[in-house]
Order: C-alpha cells, then sequence, then structure tokens
C-alpha cells in the first residue's frame, strides 16, 4: 500500500524533482535495485547534496540506463586511468533549482581505497533481496541489519589514511562515519547484525561485525576483523597485491595532477569526467560591466564538482592573464600614470579626441602584439580542451568583425604601423572566427545600466558598443541572448539550460 500512494506523488519540499521523477519510473518498471550507501544521508542524497548510488541487479542494469536516459539524464565516462567497469555515472540536471544531480550506477558490490577500490562483497542478490522501501521516500534501502554490516565493511577497508583522498579528509570520513554509527546503533540489535554477518560474511566474522557496532572501540579488534575480511575477500579481489600498488600509485599521482590543474594550471587536460560526445566552448559576451565574470565564475561552479571544466579569460581586465601577458600587465598602471588621458578608441578614463601621441601609440603597438600572442594560444588551448573532453567556459571571446568592439583588433588605432605587424595581429582575430565557439551567450544591458556599474567607462563608448553586440554574428554556433539586468542567479540558471542542451 504504501508502495502504492508514493508512486505518482509530487516531490516534496527539499528534494529534486529530477531524482524523484525517476525513482518512480524505476518503481512502476519494478527494476530491482537499491540505494545502498547510508539511509541517515538520503534527504540530502534527493536533495542533490551527494550523490545517489543505486545498487542494481544485473539483470536490470540495462533496462535502468535506459530510463535513465529517457529521462534527461546523460553518461559521463571517468578517465580512462579512474574508470570502474562496475560503476556507470549518469548526471541530470534539475531545471526548477538549476542543479546537477549525479547518479553512481554500481552493477557489484565494490568496497576499499577511494581511487581504487579492490574488493568486490559478493552479496549484491542477497542485499537487494531484502531491500525494502522507504517510509517517506519513493527509493528502496538496505534493510537496517544489512546497512550495519555494509556500514561495518567499508569502514574497515575504507577509513585509512594510506588513502591519499580520506587522508585529505580525514576529520570529515571520521564523522561521517561516526554519524552513521551512532544513526545504526538503537536501530539494530547485536543479535540481528550478527545473524545477518553470518549470512553474508560467514561465521568466522559474524562476531567481530556485531562487536564492531556494538562493542567498545578497540584498534586490535578493528585489525583483527580487516584481517578476517581481507582473508576471506582475497578470491574475490580486483588486482593483486603488487598490481594494487602501481595501480593506486597511479591514480594517486593523476588525482594529485587533476586537482593542481583545476585550482591553479586550467591546461586543456582532462583529470577526471569528460563530457559525451566531446566538450564544448562557451563563450560570454558583453560590454564592460554586463556581469560576465559573474557568470562565468557561476558556471564554473555549477559544473566543476561533476564535470571537468576550464576557464579561460580573454581579456585585459581583472582576469587571469597568461604567463606571457603577465609581466605586460603589471606595467599598465605605471603606464597609465604617464598617459593622464586616452586617446580616441579607449574606453576607459578620460578619453580626447586627439589620435594616439608617439609614447602611447609605441606602447599601443607592443601591448597588441603580446595580446596577439596570447589569444592565438588560449584559442588553440580552448580548442584543444573542448575536443578532449572539457567543457570551456571564456570570458569574452576575440572578435574582428567590428574593430571598435570588445576583444577586437588594436592596431587599426594606429595609421602608421607596418602591413606586415597589422597582419600578424589580424592573424590571431582571423583564428577566431575559424574556432567557433559552440555556445556563444551575449549579455545585453542598456546603456544606462552599464554607466552605473562601469563609471569610468565613456559614455560614448557604451552606447556604441551596446548597439554592436548585437551585430555580432557566429556562423554554426547556437547563440542565446539575455538580459543582463535581471538577477544574477536568473541569469546564471538561464546559461546553465543552454550549456546543458549541449552537453
Amino acid at each position: 500500500m504504501r508502495d502504492e500512494v508514493l508512486l505518482g506523488s509530487c516531490a516534496p519540499d527539499g528534494c529534486l524533482e529530477v531524482l524523484w521523477v525517476l525513482l518512480d519510473e524505476l518503481n512502476s518498471q519494478n527494476i530491482a535495485y537499491c540505494y545502498w550507501k547510508s539511509s541517515r544521508r538520503l534527504p540530502a542524497v534527493l536533495a542533490g547534496d551527494a550523490d545517489l548510488d543505486l545498487l542494481v541487479a544485473r539483470s536490470d542494469q540495462h533496462r535502468l540506463q535506459s530510463i535513465l536516459l529517457d529521462r534527461g539524464f546523460k553518461q559521463f565516462r571517468n578517465l580512462r586511468a579512474l574508470d570502474d567497469p562496475a560503476v556507470a555515472s549518469f548526471i541530470g540536471y534539475d531545471e526548477p533549482s538549476g542543479r546537477l544531480v549525479h547518479v553512481h550506477l554500481h552493477m557489484r558490490l565494490m568496497v576499499g581505497a577511494k581511487l581504487l577500490p579492490n574488493y568486490r562483497l559478493p552479496w549484491e542478490a542477497k542485499i537487494l533481496a531484502s531491500a525494502q522501501m522507504h517510509p517517506r521516500y519513493p527509493v528502496h534501502v538496505l534493510d537496517a541489519a544489512s546497512e550495519a554490516a555494509l556500514l561495518v565493511v567499508r569502514a574497515c577497508l575504507e577509513l585509512r589514511r594510506l588513502d591519499p583522498v580520506v587522508a585529505r579528509h580525514w576529520q570529515a570520513s571520521q564523522r561521517k562515519f561516526a554519524l552513521d554509527h551512532a544513526d545504526l546503533t538503537p536501530r539494530v540489535t547485536r543479535d540481528e547484525l550478527r545473524a545477518r554477518a553470518a549470512e553474508l560474511a560467514g561465521e568466522d566474522c559474524a562476531a567481530l561485525m556485531a562487536d564492531a557496532l556494538h562493542g567498545p572501540a578497540s584498534r586490535d579488534r578493528q585489525r583483527g576483523l580487516r584481517r578476517r575480511l581481507r582473508r576471506q575477500l582475497a578470491v574475490y579481489r580486483m588486482y593483486n597485491t603488487v598490481e594494487v600498488g602501481l595501480r593506486g600509485m597511479a591514480r594517486t599521482a593523476a588525482y594529485a595532477a587533476g586537482a593542481l590543474n583545476q585550482h591553479l594550471l586550467h591546461a586543456p587536460r582532462t583529470w577526471r569526467r569528460r563530457a559525451p560526445g566531446g566538450g564544448i566552448v562557451v563563450a560570454l559576451l558583453g560590454v564592460d560591466g554586463s556581469g560576465k565574470s559573474t557568470a562565468v565564475r557561476a558556471v564554473r561552479e555549477w559544473l566543476k564538482p561533476e564535470i571537468d571544466v576550464m576557464p579561460i579569460y580573454f581579456g585585459t581586465g581583472d582576469g587571469r592573464p597568461s604567463l606571457l601577458l603577465l609581466p605586460f600587465k603589471l606595467l599598465v598602471p605605471a603606464f597609465n600614470a604617464l598617459s593622464r588621458s586616452r586617446p580616441k578608441g579607449s574606453s576607459h578614463g578620460t578619453v580626447t579626441a586627439r589620435s594616439p601621441g608617439p609614447v602611447y601609440a609605441v606602447g599601443l603597438t607592443i601591448w597588441a602584439t603580446v595580446l596577439a600572442c596570447e589569444k592565438r594560444l588560449k584559442l588553440k588551448a580552448a580548442r584543444r580542451g573542448a575536443d578532449r573532453g572539457l567543457v570551456v567556459v571564456a570570458d569574452r571571446y576575440p572578435q574582428n568583425q567590428l574593430p571598435s568592439f570588445n576583444d577586437g583588433p588594436l592596431l587599426p588605432r594606429l595609421p602608421w604601423i607596418p602591413t606586415w605587424l597589422r597582419r600578424f595581429e589580424m592573424r590571431a582575430y582571423t583564428l577566431a572566427g575559424q574556432l567557433q565557439p559552440e555556445l556563444v551567450v551575449k549579455l545585453r544591458a542598456s546603456p544606462e545600466l552599464i554607466a552605473e556599474r562601469e563609471p569610468n567607462m565613456d559614455r560614448a563608448v557604451i552606447a556604441r558598443r551596446t548597439h554592436q553586440l548585437d551585430e555580432l554574428v557566429f556562423p554554426g554556433a547556437r547563440v542565446a541572448v539575455l538580459d543582463a539586468a535581471q538577477p544574477a542567479a536568473d541569469v546564471a540558471r538561464a546559461i546553465k539550460r543552454e550549456i546543458w542542451q549541449l552537453l
């Protein structure tokens, strides 16, 4: 009766609609599955704050994957070095909340180190046979005795400082297992756990597993249980001792390199999970003050937990410059101090109608040449990143359609520049026309709003550039025009929707 009441019901507050609809479909199709992690964390999982780990019967795995795809989920494959044949990753997008949700589909119960779970627990059929519907949510979960048995086994085999991922988050990992322990202790008696442990792991481990939950904490007992579990599960190891050590070191190196790249280098290298069918380049365009940088940060924070994302800044303002441009950018304040006014063509500061003088012209020539080199390097990096499966999010994008608009060539402002140097600069902007982004988002704002956000920007330049934004064309790219005057959260949600449609 409880199943019939839950099926077809609306998602309660705090639960994402996309997950609620998915679980409803799994139940109606009689898929043999269950959520096999801690039931204590289920509300957070259904709210999208943690991954949904589902154990599925081997006979139903393809039907479940088909349902996921039909419900708008997309399969994202892990980097080959971190891939696990018994786990499939599906990511979905919850339209009302604008959140990504991650479903881990487990065909086998693999436990052990985070980067290399080496032990299979051959208990899948018994676990699924005893699964039961949660009293509040439409999802099959472990019975309390099975959940307690799995918790004890996972704590023995996973909670170790030798695991670099666990060591990095040691306090959080300990706290998570302690809370799960406290939640299960009053729900499972010692005799119930011992009986279930004997059924799953055998009599040799049953008493020690019951002591691990209800007895006093003891390192000697935990070591003894770990030895017995390893001995019993030795025939179910994926790799032998030597190979697991070598693979563990390789995965640790890949994990460390990925973390370094994600937080510091931003090189066009995948380190974890690639977009299906290849990545995409997303370019956000708009007049200064339209909210491009804010939107880029929001999109990056949205994608970063689940998908490899590469941010690129094509401007020369407050964003991160390349090592090539950095020395010259550090000299800009001193150069600006020497030039109290700016010649025509400039956008910020006191702009005059005069042409650039010799000093300013020389400085602009050097700046434009270095900037052209940087743009070429970044354009190639963006395309390589997308071809390797990254989602590249670009703040601005070079263009040669409107010389006076953002990110256009600079040397046309100087009448006496040699032709060969003009051609050198123009090649970078021509390359931008060849390497078109897959998605272009134009943030349209009124001149009054831009003037309010950018008080140092010349009003004539503002009026001209807000009008020119609509004139930029990108053949072959999907173009979305958004109102930059709406709240930043609404702008970000609209951009997320456009990106998700292309992934």
